[in-house]
């Protein structure tokens, strides 16, 4: 699935932090508040101390919005579920270049199928992991956090990370999409802005209860928009 970078600085809200107990609307809302994807955090418990949701689930939200579904797999072997991933649904799948087990066959099996493969890195994981997989990744995910729960304060030294990643045009083959996921809210929006990076993921600062979520969503937006064209 091709991808051409946005005017602006997108907006992929998780739903990690909604209730879990009414995804559908949650998904509805968000849709409705102005989101630009859909981002699904998937953990296993093993590869991140927490658990989550599958492939089934995803399946159930599928048709509940015309929204891009942005799967993020922590967990420990993608390759032995990324069918049933590619099954429900899922515009975009990103794994982590930390798992232990062979990495490109699980990034062809997505390309393959014609969606969108990505590479995740944890905050203490240098770039130079990401080498022996030029060219076969379209995104690039920086967390800013460390991967497992929500509402976690951004990290602010992985700034040279994302900088690093934006000028090196040889990661992907095309336009690399940068992705920054952790601890997203107003006041780092328009650091990460500032470095170019292409989506923000924002999730528990649009869950919290009693805040208008489109004007937190515009909130957010505005600011990276901001930041990005100083």
């Amino acid at each position: 699935m091709a991808w051409e970078p946005a005017g602006g600085v997108q907006i992929a809200a998780s739903i990690l932090d909604a209730d879990l107990g009414n995804l559908g609307n949650a998904i509805r809302r968000l849709e409705r508040a102005g989101a630009d994807r859909v981002h699904l955090d998937v953990m296993d418990g093993h590869f991140v101390p927490n658990l989550t949701f599958g492939p089934k689930t995803i399946r159930a939200l599928r048709p509940r919005t015309r929204l891009p579904f942005d799967a993020h797999l922590m967990i420990s072997n993608p390759a032995r579920y990324i069918d049933e991933f590619i099954g429900a649904g899922c515009d975009s799948i990103t794994i982590h270049v930390e798992i232990g087990e062979p990495i490109e066959p699980a990034l062809q099996v997505i390309r393959r199928a014609g969606r969108r493969a990505g590479l995740a890195v944890k905050p203490a994981t240098p770039l130079a992991a990401l080498e022996p997989y030029r060219g076969l990744f379209e995104i690039l995910l920086v967390m800013t956090v460390e991967p497992g729960f929500g509402g976690q304060a951004f990290m602010a030294d992985a700034a040279a990370k994302i900088r690093a990643a934006r000028a090196d045009r040889r990661l992907a083959d095309g336009p690399l999409e940068v992705q920054v996921d952790g601890g997203i809210n107003v006041g780092t929006a328009a650091t990460v802005g500032a470095l170019g990076v292409d989506v923000i993921i924002a999730g528990s600062a649009l869950f919290r209860k009693g805040r208008d979520m489109a004007a937190e969503m515009a909130r957010i937006r505005g600011a990276a928009d901001t930041g990005r064209v100083r």
